[in-house]
């Protein structure tokens, strides 16, 4: 305590770091009061022991009983062991809210903290695109998206106008998305796996005035040309052939070349309802929108704001100790918060080097890491089996990799991938876009994706709170509030939210509804709000806390979430309204779960090759359930829906049914029967999925 005022006296000339110190000291003292209740009671009975003339060494005996039997010795344990780590979560927490702090009281954004980076090394490479060994300097990134500032603002697009951008991963993604911010306009970031309905539902959702797509993709566009609206304005960017885009798309790479590359502020404005147009963009605006899958429906449009956006890539920056002259191997997608923000974020705001490669590769990953000397490397759970299923190579032996940055790593795989490939750090981490309850591994702890101190456990207000694992609904106490689980139990992770600070805001979907949904009150204490992660997480003794399942009508596969909900849709009207389940199944050795389709056949005439064909068109690949259950009917409730409990137990095993059972051979490129046979070679991981 003496420390902490201390230190608080000496930094009271910044307030953010004051604040914080205060809220510290506050629960260092509860925290003592309790320990304080156990050592007296200890000295307490010392002293008696002694009034009753007892010797020294038996009345140290019995208070020391005392004192382990009240909880002092685990409490001294927990201590000991997780200390110095929660002290480095603590020193992270407030330096990062110091800085958002700073930024908010400048009335900053995230492209006048880019400013400051240019300005510090405007020659530094910015960006090095694999696919052409294209560099983007500081200066090039800083012109480009000027000039797309300055174009579409004379195109007539103001302030809470939103674009979408729809194209594979590129130096460009980055400087669309923020080039618009630097005059408030709002991206929304689609996913270029999306066809058809969920392409025209993603950009109609986010109220899209525009949208660029890349060159690539125009095939893509013009499938759904008629359904965006004849008021949809159409940009080309990459490749343009005018026998692929829609009529009225316009090439935008022409046209911004002829931009001007100065800052918007320089650009004069036409009259005085023009400058009242640019007001300033703060922190607490909207930067641009990430799609998630929910737990029902389609994709949601998550929003993020400037300060979201500094605050994720912050906490990675000083979470695992990063530098400016770190170079970050990203082959992630740029639609993706990891690719985004973690990723490109390091570059936008701290000013590393980012590697942006166009699809993942395993064959050349570390090749590539070799070549650009990279440090550090992002993964999905699924990049890291790849890597350890490909044969060694020279080059996995001669990287200069210090740190691999991601989610959803195994724990049974975690020592063989930095073993093999010698990393010294895991920077496992978990939390959704949207969410207020980011946690991260500061100490490499196999398999745990986060912690919460047990010493201060409401200096970072998370908790883990009992659910129905059946109906996901809170399970209260007589009071009303949540039950917080105890260490090895399971549980719904939770967040307190507190808009009026940055780290504990929850901004929400473009859909208010569906943000509603993600909201529970009376939680913490009466009378408050908490975000519902939607995921049920594990913490033991120390605070580790270990991903369990993701609850709810989605699953991860391939490095994305996939809704059942939409995927019962697409295939259901592929078939005619016939009744259709989604969900999804663990296979042993394989990350994520597998998408399974249950599909009603009484008359078993469904041929699921035919089937196939019909999903390639409407599905994105991770989203093409890998096994298929034809049945005579599907369980439903009372209020007919889908019941998916029995059908998730039995899996795809053929001894727990005679249902005719399927599983897509990716090679082959069709189903193929699941039969005990095939069933025992998938579970021996024999079967690639």
């Amino acid at each position: 305590m003496k420390n902490i005022s201390k230190i608080t006296c000496s930094r009271s000339d910044q307030p953010g770091i004051k604040l914080m110190l205060i809220f510290l000291r506050r629960h260092v003292f509860t925290r003592r009061m309790r320990m304080i209740g156990v050592c007296t009671a200890s000295l307490g009975s010392l002293g008696l022991m002694r009034f009753f003339g007892l010797a020294w060494s038996w009345s140290i005996a019995v208070a020391l009983g005392i004192y382990i039997g009240t909880g002092g010795w685990t409490f001294l344990r927990i201590i000991f062991k997780t200390a110095l780590r929660d002290l480095l979560g603590l020193s992270v927490l407030i330096q990062v809210k110091y800085k958002l702090y700073w930024h908010r009281k400048a009335k900053s954004n995230v492209p006048k903290i880019f400013q400051d980076v240019v300005r510090r090394h405007p020659e530094k490479v910015a960006f090095i695109y694999e696919a052409t060994d294209e560099k983007w300097t500081f200066r090039h990134l800083d012109e480009y998206s000027n000039a797309v500032a300055n174009f579409f603002y004379q195109q007539g697009f103001r302030v809470g106008d939103v674009i979408a951008i729809f194209m594979e991963s590129r130096p460009e993604f980055v400087g669309f998305w923020l080039g618009m911010a630097k005059v408030g306009i709002e991206a929304a970031l689609i996913n270029f796996n999306l066809r058809l309905d969920s392409l025209t539902y993603c950009v109609k959702t986010s109220g899209a005035k525009a949208i660029i797509f890349g060159g690539e993709l125009s095939t893509a566009i013009s499938e759904v040309n008629g359904t965006l609206g004849k008021n949809m304005v159409k940009f080309c960017s990459g490749d343009f052939k005018t026998e692929l885009v829609p009529p009225g798309t316009k090439h935008l790479d022409p046209l911004l070349a002829k931009a001007s590359t100065s800052p918007t502020a320089q650009v004069p404005a036409k009259g005085l309802d023009e400058q009242l147009s640019r007001r300033q963009v703060v922190c607490q605006d909207r930067l641009f929108y990430i799609y998630t899958s929910g737990t029902t429906g389609m994709p949601k449009a998550a929003i993020v704001v400037h300060s979201r956006y500094y605050r994720i890539a912050a906490f990675g920056y000083y979470a695992y100790r990063m530098t400016p002259n770190d170079i970050i191997y990203n082959c992630l997608p740029l639609y993706h918060s990891a690719g985004n923000i973690m990723g490109a974020g390091q570059c936008v705001i701290h000013g590393l080097t980012v590697v942006i490669r166009k699809k993942f590769s395993a064959s050349r990953f570390w090749d590539d890491c070799v070549k650009y000397k990279c440090t550090i490397i992002q993964y999905i759970g699924e990049i890291c089996r790849y890597l350890l299923n490909q044969p060694v190579r020279e080059a996995e032996k001669h990287h200069q990799v210090r740190l691999a940055i991601g989610n959803g790593l195994r724990p049974t795989i975690w020592e063989d991938f930095t073993q093999r490939f010698q990393i010294k750090q895991i920077g496992e981490f978990y939390g959704a876009t949207e969410c207020n309850c980011s946690i991260a591994n500061l100490d490499g702890k196999v398999g745990a994706c986060g912690f919460n101190s047990r010493i201060l456990p409401n200096v970072y207000p998370i908790r883990l709170v009992k659910v129905n694992e059946d109906t996901m609904e809170l399970i209260r106490k007589e009071n009303g509030l949540c039950i917080t689980c105890r260490p090895g139990e399971p549980g719904l992770l939770v967040g307190r939210i507190n808009q009026e600070d940055p780290l504990r805001r929850f901004d929400g979907y473009v859909n208010e509804n569906a943000t509603n949904k993600k909201i529970a009150y009376n939680v913490f204490q009466k009378g408050d709000q908490a975000y519902l992660s939607g995921d049920v997480l594990v913490m033991d003794e120390l605070g580790y806390m270990y991903f369990k399942d993701r609850s709810g009508d989605t699953f991860r596969w391939r490095g994305e979430n996939v809704s059942t909900t939409e995927v019962e849709g697409i295939l259901s009207h592929i078939l005619s309204k016939t009744d259709v389940a989604v969900y999804g199944v663990e296979v042993p050795g394989v990350e994520g779960k597998a998408g399974m389709a249950a599909i009603a056949d009484p008359e078993a005439k469904l041929n699921p090759n035919v089937l196939y064909l019909e999903m390639q068109k409407v599905l994105p690949p991770y989203a093409r359930p890998i096994f298929l259950r034809l049945l005579p009917q599907v369980d439903t409730t009372g209020t007919f829906k889908i019941q998916k409990t029995r059908l998730q137990r039995e899996s795809y095993n053929p001894h727990q049914t005679s249902d005719r059972l399927y599983f897509l051979d990716v090679k082959l490129g069709k189903y193929l029967p699941v039969d005990e046979c095939v069933f025992e070679r998938i579970q021996a991981g024999k079967v690639s999925l």
